[in-house]
């Protein structure tokens, strides 16, 4: 007796159980569908926003510029190019020396190469692109350094 009683307070999903759940979803399908349908298209929607929110802070850029930086190196790219807009923005500042104009310029160049390495990187096996990565990000590294102290902060 205690072993039918285990029996049938079994949670296990049986061909019966499948059938009657199929039965269910014949009968409830097409009146929930409609009611269901908007809400569920609103919440993917909402869920994508989200999403698209939090990869436009990773990357640091805005949510409209977030088609721009694609694949795997958007991350590098979003970099290139927030570092190209503040050399440029240096090279334009009425506060700054001959000497800080040319480090834009150059660095400007620099930046272009870093660009096109990282693009190339996209083509490439795993293990290359890896390396080419860390050392596109080496370099921007070292040119945000110079870029703020040129800047003074």
């Amino acid at each position: 007796m205690a072993r039918k009683a285990k029996v049938e307070g079994d949670a296990r999903f049986t061909p019966k159980r499948a059938k009657n759940a199929i039965a269910v979803a014949k009968v409830l399908g097409p009146a929930v569908i409609p009611v269901v349908a908007p809400y569920a298209v609103r919440a993917a929607g909402a869920a994508r926003e989200l999403y698209d929110r939090y990869q436009a802070r990773k990357l640091g850029v805005a949510v409209d510029q977030l088609g721009s930086y694609t694949g795997r190196g958007a991350a590098l790219h979003a970099r290139i190019a927030g570092l190209a807009e503040g050399c440029r923005d240096l090279e334009r500042s009425e506060k700054a020396s001959p000497a800080d104009k040319s480090f834009a310029r150059e660095a400007l160049g620099t930046l272009e190469q870093l660009s096109a390495t990282v693009r190339a990187a996209e083509r490439m096996p795993a293990a290359r692109r890896k390396s080419a990565h860390r050392a596109v990000a080496g370099e921007l590294e070292r040119l945000e350094g110079h870029l703020l102290h040129r800047l003074g902060i």
